[in-house]
């Protein structure tokens, strides 16, 4: 249903790619990002970011930034929005600049973006149940984002638990789950991650910070 593409392949290999997800849309925090080792790049529409602060504007505001990063040629993914989420238009033409999967949160899921080339990868929340993670991977040829840490939790060391919970999803589901840095991530964490079976880490602002300099040296880390 969806191509077999080499993030994909990685996802699914136990290659643990780096996904690395752009707390603002800066050609430089991008070209930082690769320069350190990310193997993805996401990027998010019609979105507030509660982890920064920042605002992401429709795919007509967003899309010249769009079409700088598809010249990058890395794999790109995006969050398409909250209550506000692309046309199938806006679809068709995020997978024409070479898009390959959108990620929301489960209950803004709508029917038509089920129905685009790009991979769903969707996210599960604080509060998914047992029985929602199922009915989530589910969807054909999904990707599962383990986006389950309360806001509180956030910028806090990962514990035990922390890991046991996000391996209990794995146990869960028999598709890619790929864990967002909601917690402060270290790369000893990400590695006890991949051992749990996670895919792959999604970096964002609160491990890479939001400048060229931190995310080349966060990247780096993780990486290595």
């Amino acid at each position: 249903m969806y191509p077999e593409t080499k993030l994909y392949t990685a996802l699914t290999t136990g290659a643990f790619p780096i996904i690395v997800s752009l707390a603002r849309h800066d050609l430089d925090l991008a070209k930082a990002a690769l320069d350190g080792g990310a193997y993805a790049l996401k990027t998010h529409l019609n979105a507030y970011h509660r982890a920064t602060g920042t605002t992401f504007g429709s795919f007509a505001e967003e899309r010249p930034f769009f079409e700088a990063l598809s010249r990058l040629g890395c794999p790109l993914l995006v969050m398409a929005g909250q209550v506000t989420v692309p046309s199938a238009g806006e679809m068709d033409a995020l997978a024409d600049l070479g898009f390959e999967g959108f990620n929301v949160y489960v209950d803004h899921m709508q029917p038509h973006l089920l129905t685009s080339r790009l991979r769903p990868m969707p996210a599960l929340s604080a509060t998914s149940t047992p029985d929602d993670i199922k009915q989530i991977a589910a969807l054909p040829g999904c990707v599962v984002e383990a986006s389950i840490m309360p806001f509180e939790r956030y910028r806090t060391a990962m514990t035990e638990a922390d890991l046991e919970r996000y391996a209990a999803v794995v146990d869960a589901v028999d598709v890619p789950v790929i864990v967002p840095s909601q917690l402060a991530l270290t790369p000893q964490d990400a590695m006890r991650l991949r051992e749990a079976g996670i895919a792959a880490p999604l970096l964002g602002a609160i491990v890479t910070g939001d400048t060229p300099q931190s995310m080349l040296q966060s990247v780096r880390q993780f990486a290595g």
